[in-house]
């Protein structure tokens, strides 16, 4: 880790979350200064130890009130959204989060006197989607360009690593249950990417390596499909289940049910978003708007699932048989 500071400040919203830790540890090894917005600085300690003494300092923001979105971002020499759910709770909806979180972020900058920030959405956003996930990723991504045209969008597909919320959740589920469903027949293709690579994409561009007021998108060196993404899973943490497949009209049934519980496991809108694949566009590689285009070397699953994963084997990472 570089211990030299190079003067800048960068505000990165959501820095506590899965991705926006390892958007911190990428920027803190460049030596910027960076300001943790968070709704809870209480719960984002955790992030100091990424950087030197006084590197990371995390303060209090809500996407929902504008007045401390504005404080978080003055002073910053950049900007970068990383703010993102998986599943609406409480008050924090999809179109509070994700479609006014963005334009007010990107109006702050605005007002600070930045030109851009690099705002972090998803594969599939477009403002007319059925899954309320992707409508609002959608509008946010309309509203960051429609303020601050210059802004650079990345759009990852799944994103793994150790802290996922995709194989640690189906990891876990396999470590009780006796058989997992495989929603639409496990047919829906993914082009997952290492949290790292997004993270090395975004400190790039916010370094203003990337085009201005381009849309990346982001995947990993492999398509795979959903039943392909369990059966890796399965070999890495050495379990065997049965593979129930649902189709999609039983599984929106589902969904609507378990989302009414604190923590759903799926959700209709989540069964929404796996009727499309979730893959890189041949149009952004045509363009060299992904990550090899930028010059990243992309992690593939085999190498990095069993560095997280070996905990959910029967008898945990120190399993006897580890090595084979």
């Amino acid at each position: 880790m570089s211990m030299a500071l190079n003067g800048k400040l960068v505000t990165v919203f959501g820095a506590s979350g899965f991705l926006g830790r390892h958007i911190v540890q990428a920027l803190a090894r460049r030596g910027y200064r960076i300001r943790a917005a968070v709704r809870r600085p209480d719960l984002a300690t955790h992030l100091q130890p990424l950087g030197a003494p006084g590197q990371i300092m995390p303060v209090q923001a809500n996407l929902r009130y504008r007045w401390s979105v504005d404080r978080a971002v003055v002073g910053a020499d950049a900007v970068v959204n990383a703010v993102g759910i998986l599943a609406p709770s409480g008050k924090q909806t999809f179109d509070a989060v994700q479609a006014f979180g963005p334009r007010a972020i990107a109006e702050a900058a605005r007002a600070a006197g930045l030109s851009a920030i690099t705002h972090v959405s998803a594969i599939g956003a477009d403002v007319d989607s059925a899954s309320d996930y992707a409508r609002s990723k959608g509008m946010g991504e309309a509203a960051v360009l429609e303020t601050l045209p210059d802004s650079v969008i990345l759009r990852p597909s799944i994103v793994f690593g150790p802290e996922d919320d995709f194989f640690n959740k189906f990891a876990a589920m396999a470590s009780f249950a006796p058989a997992l469903p495989l929603i639409g027949f496990g047919e829906t293709k993914f082009q997952p990417v290492y949290v790292s690579d997004v993270a090395e994409a975004v400190a790039r561009s916010v370094d203003g390596d990337l085009q201005a007021g381009a849309a990346y998108e982001l995947g990993g060196p492999e398509v795979v499909t959903f039943k392909e993404c369990l059966e890796l899973m399965f070999a890495v943490t050495r379990r065997k289940r049965f593979l129930v497949p649902i189709p999609f009209e039983v599984a929106s049934v589902m969904g609507k049910i378990m989302q009414m519980l604190p923590k759903p496991m799926l959700t209709a809108d989540q069964v929404e978003l796996l009727k499309s694949d979730n893959v890189v566009s041949e149009a952004a590689k045509a363009n060299g708007l992904t990550l090899e285009g930028i010059g990243i070397r992309t992690s593939t699953l085999e190498a990095v699932l069993p560095t997280y994963l070996d905990r959910f084997r029967e008898h945990g990472q120190y399993d006897a048989h580890r090595i084979a």
